[in-house]
C-alpha cells in the first residue's frame, strides 16, 4: 500500500483530533542520547524496520571508537561531533553493541574512503520524529535523512563541484563482519551484511539485505576494499587512505570484511541535491527492493517526511495531556516516542519474514514483530502498548507464540529471528499472561499455555529459558556457584526472583483457564523467593547448595555495577524487593508493615534505589500496598521523574533499555503503574497533568488532577467513575470500564 494512503486511512480511523494538534513538537530526539541512556536522534516510523541515524561515534582519533573499551552500544553520542555517515537499520536504547551498519556519507573534493579521513564535524544539528538533519563542516553539505516503515531516503545539498556519495559496509557497530555489493545500474546497487553477535553470543546471526538508488546519474562510479599489506605487489591503491584498493572498472559483485561503494559527481551545481534511497529487508534483496519501491512510490523527501510526521502525530496523539508545563509535556511525549521505536515489524510488505532459528520464510497476515527485549520490556513497556495500543500488543503476543510454532521455545531476548539469551528469566511468559489477563485474547491461547509449560517444567539440562529448573524443584531455590566455581558471573538469586514472577504470572493464567492443578502448583513455586531471606541482615542472600548461605556478604556490593555474587545488576537491596506478586508475604519475613517500610524508605534515603536499572524500578509503588503509606509512594515519584528524567541530552537516567525507563515516566506521569506483571492491577499515585486523556477502543479514558497550588502532589481524595475510590490499587477492567479516574490533590500529608 502506498504509505501516503496508509497514513490518511490511519489518520481517518483514528479520528480528527490527532490532526489538530502537533504533538510531534512536544518530542526532543536529543533526550537520552548521552549519560549511557543510548537512544538517538535519527529518522524512524513507529516500530518501523528501517530507521536512519547519525554515526558519530567513530573518529579521526582511533582511540575516540572502541565499542568495548566505554560501552559504546549506540551508534550515536550527544557530544562526539565526528560525523562518519548516516546507519541504517539501529536500535535504540540498548545496552549491547548492535547494528548501526549500511553507513552512507557525502563528501567533497579528492575520493577519499577511509573514514578517519572522511569523517567531519557538523554544525545546525536537528531532529524531530521522523527527521534528522546536519550541516558537515568539512564540506558545506546539508545531509538530511527521513524514513518510511522499511526504507529510508536521504537528501544531500552539495556546494558547487565535485562530490561523492560512499556507502561503507565494512564500519560499524556489530560485532560481526563480512558484506557483498552489487552493481545493478549507474544508480542502482543491492547487496547483503552479516550482522549480530548482540551482546557476544556467537550463534545469534542474520542477514540484512538493502538496495540503494542514487537520484542523479554519476559521472564515475566503483568499489573498494581494504587490503593487506602488499608485500611488493603493485596495484591501484588510494594514496590518502591507506590500504584500500579502488575497483574503478570493475561491475560485478565484491565481497570482503571491508568493502564499500562510490558514486561520483564532477560537475554539481551550487546547492545541486542528490537523493539516496534504501530499501532494506531480512528476506532477500528483492524483498528489499519491493519494500522501496511500494513504500515511497516515487514521492519526494518532503512528502515522506510529511507522511512521517502525520504518523507520529496519530501515535503520540493516542493520549492527549493538558496542564503540566511545557518542559513535562516534552519529557512525557519524548517518553512516549521512545517507547514506539521497539519493538520493530520483521515483515516486509509482502508478508515475509525470516523463520525464528532457522532458514525458511515464511509469510504472515499481521504484523510479525521482532526486538524484543524482554527482560525490560515485560515490567512496563508491554502493559502500555496493552492499554494504548493494543492493537499493536495483540500482534507482539502472536508473534511470541509464533516463534514458539517455529523454533520449540518462546523467545528470551529474541533479535531478527535470532535468539541472544541475553539477561534472565521467562519474560515472555509475563507478558503473555498479562495481556490475557488484561483482555487480549485473539491469539493461539492454547498453544500459548503449552509454550508457557513447556519452559516451566522442561528439565534445566534440555531447556533453554530455564537452565536451573532442576534446583528449583527440587530445593525451591538456585544454590550460588551453580555454574561458576568463582562467582564472577553469579547471578542465582536474581535469575531465581525472575522465575519467581514468572510462576506466579502462569498460576494467574493457568488459574483463568480452569487449570486449578496447575494454578496451586505454579503459585506455591512463586513463593521460593522465602529460601533466600536472611533475617541477620533483613535481605534476600545468596544459598550454598548445603542450604548454608554465602558468606563473606555485604547487600550493599554490587553499586554502580560492580558484579556482587548472586546478583545481576545490582545489589541485594536492588532485589530484596523484587516480589510484587507476595508484597505481605514479604513485609511478614521482615517482621511486619513498619520494618518493611523503614527498610524501603532507607532504600531510598541512602541512595540505595538505582533509578537507571530494572530490578528496583517498581520500588517506589511498594509503599502504596499498606494503609497510610501511601504518601512515600507519592512523594518519592514526584521527586525521581523531577530529578532523573529532564528535557536534556542526559535526561534519562541510563540506558533506556528499548524504551522502559521512558515507559516508566509515561506511567508515573499519568498517576498509575503497572507495579506486578503478570496481574491486571495498577497502583495509584498523583498524576503531573491536569487532565489525561487515553483514546481505547472502548472509548476515551480520561484521568484528571485538581489541585489548588502547583506544588501540590499528595491525593487527598479520589474518585473512580462516579464513585468514591478509597484504595491505591485498580484493576485494568475496573479503570477501562469506569472511564473516568479523578484525583483531589493537596500540598502536604496534614
Amino acid at each position: 500500500m502506498n504509505i501516503r494512503l496508509l497514513s490518511l486511512i490511519t489518520l481517518f480511523v483514528s479520528g480528527s483530533a490527532s490532526a489538530q494538534e502537533s504533538f510531534v513538537d512536544h518530542v526532543d530526539p536529543f533526550i537520552g542520547t548521552t549519560n549511557f541512556g543510548t537512544t538517538n536522534p535519527g529518522a524512524v516510523t513507529p516500530n518501523g524496520m528501517m530507521s536512519v541515524v547519525p554515526f558519530n561515534v567513530m573518529g579521526s582519533d582511533l582511540n575516540v571508537y572502541d565499542k568495548d573499551a566505554r560501552w559504546w552500544s549506540t551508534p550515536y553520542e550527544y557530544h562526539n561531533k565526528f560525523f562518519t555517515g548516516f546507519a541504517h537499520g539501529s536500535l535504540s536504547g540498548v545496552g549491547c553493541p548492535e547494528l548501526s551498519s549500511l553507513l552512507t556519507m557525502p563528501i567533497t573534493g579528492p575520493l577519499k574512503v577511509d573514514y578517519k579521513l572522511y569523517g567531519s564535524e557538523y554544525t545546525d544539528e536537528t531532529a524531530s520524529p521522523g527527521y534528522y538533519g546536519v550541516t558537515l563542516s568539512k564540506y558545506g553539505i546539508k545531509a538530511e535523512a527521513t524514513s518510511t516503515t522499511r526504507s529510508s531516503m536521504e537528501r544531500y545539498t552539495f556546494p558547487a563541484g565535485q562530490g561523492h556519495i560512499l556507502l561503507n559496509l565494512g564500519e560499524g557497530l556489530t560485532n560481526e563482519s563480512g558484506a557483498m555489493v552489487r552493481r545493478v545500474n549507474e544508480t542502482e546497487i543491492e547487496g547483503t551484511k552479516l550482522m549480530g553477535t548482540f551482546c557476544y553470543h556467537a550463534q545469534a546471526v542474520f542477514p540484512i539485505y538493502f538496495v540503494m538508488r542514487v537520484s542523479k546519474k554519476p559521472s564515475s562510479t566503483g568499489y573498494w576494499k581494504k587490503q593487506p599489506p602488499k608485500y611488493g605487489v603493485e596495484a591501484e591503491w588510494d594514496k590518502d587512505a591507506g590500504n584500500y584498493k579502488l575497483y574503478t572498472k570493475y561491475y560485478k559483485e565484491l565481497a570482503g570484511d571491508d568493502v564499500g561503494y562510490y558514486f561520483t559527481y564532477d560537475d554539481l551545481k551550487d546547492n545541486e541535491q542528490v537523493e539516496v534511497r534504501m530499501g532494506i529487508s531480512f528476506v532477500s534483496t528483492e524483498n528489499a527492493r519491493e519494500n522501496l519501491d511500494k513504500e515511497q512510490n516515487g514521492a519526494s523527501f518532503d512528502e515522506i517526511y510529511a507522511d512521517a510526521k502525520s504518523v507520529w502525530n496519530e501515535h503520540l496523539g493516542r493520549i492527549n495531556v493538558e496542564g503540566g508545563t511545557e518542559d513535562q509535556k516534552k519529557v512525557f511525549y519524548t517518553s512516549l516516542y521512545h517507547t514506539l521505536i521497539h519493538p520493530n515489524i520483521l515483515n516486509d510488505i509482502n508478508g515475509q519474514y525470516p523463520a525464528m532459528e532457522g532458514g525458511d520464510i515464511l509469510h504472515t497476515d499481521n504484523n510479525r514483530y521482532t526486538v524484543f527485549s524482554l527482560w525490560d520490556t515485560y515490567r512496563n513497556l508491554h502493559q502500555l502498548h496493552t492499554l494504548v495500543y493494543p492493537e499493536k500488543q495483540i500482534d507482539m503476543v502472536r508473534s511470541m507464540v509464533d516463534i514458539y510454532k517455529e523454533w520449540g521455545w518462546l523467545p528470551k531476548w529474541e533479535l531478527y529471528g535470532r535468539e541472544t539469551f541475553t539477561m534472565s528469566g521467562d519474560p515472555a511468559a509475563v507478558v503473555i499472561a498479562d495481556s490475557w489477563l488484561k483482555g487480549l485474547r485473539d491469539f493461539d491461547v492454547q498453544t500459548a499455555y503449552e509454550a508457557m509449560l513447556k519452559s516451566a517444567t522442561t528439565p534445566g539440562v534440555q531447556n533453554p529459558i530455564r537452565p536451573e529448573l532442576d534446583y528449583i524443584n527440587t530445593r525451591g531455590y538456585i544454590p550460588i556457584g551453580t555454574y561458576q566455581a568463582d562467582l564472577s558471573g553469579d547471578n542465582s538469586v536474581s535469575n531465581a526472583l525472575e522465575y519467581y514472577v514468572a510462576d506466579n504470572a502462569l498460576a494467574n493464567f493457568a488459574g483463568a483457564l480452569g487449570d486449578k492443578e496447575n494454578a496451586k502448583k505454579f503459585r506455591a513455586r512463586s513463593l521460593g523467593y522465602k529460601n533466600y531471606y536472611c533475617p541477620e541482615f533483613g535481605t534476600l542472600r545468596p544459598k550454598k547448595e548445603n542450604g548454608e548461605f554465602y558468606s563473606p556478604f555485604d547487600p550493599r556490593q554490587g553499586e554502580n555495577f560492580e558484579h556482587a555474587p548472586g546478583f545481576h545488576e545490582g545489589s541485594a537491596w536492588n532485589y530484596t524487593f523484587y516480589v510484587p506478586h507476595d508484597v505481605d508475604g514479604l513485609a511478614k519475613l521482615m517482621g511486619g508493615k513498619r520494618n518493611f517500610i523503614n527498610k524501603l524508605q532507607m532504600v531510598f534515603d541512602e541512595g540505595l534505589y538505582d533509578p537507571a536499572n530494572e530490578p528496583d524500578i517498581a520500588y517506589p509503588y511498594l509503599f502504596s500496598r499498606f494503609k497510610g503509606e501511601e504518601w512515600r509512594t507519592q512523594k518519592e515519584v514526584s521527586r525521581l521523574l523531577k530529578e532523573h528524567f529532564t528535557t536534556a541530552p542526559d535526561g534519562i537516567p541510563g540506558n533506556d533499555d528499548t524504551g522502559t525507563m521512558s515507559a516508566w515516566a509515561i506511567f508515573s506521569m499519568m498517576g498509575l503503574y503497572p507495579d506486578a506483571p503478570g496481574e491486571p492491577y495498577y497502583t495509584l499515585t498523583s498524576p503531573v497533568f491536569d487532565k489525561v486523556t487515553v483514546k481505547t477502543p472502548d472509548g476515551d479514558l480520561v484521568i484528571t488532577a485538581n489541585r489548588r497550588n502547583e506544588g501540590d502532589i499528595f491525593i487527598d481524595k479520589m474518585q473512580l467513575g462516579d464513585k468514591p475510590l478509597n484504595r491505591y490499587r485498580i484493576s485494568h477492567d475496573e479503570l477501562l470500564q469506569s472511564k473516568k479516574l479523578d484525583f483531589q490533590l493537596k500540598g502536604s500529608m496534614k
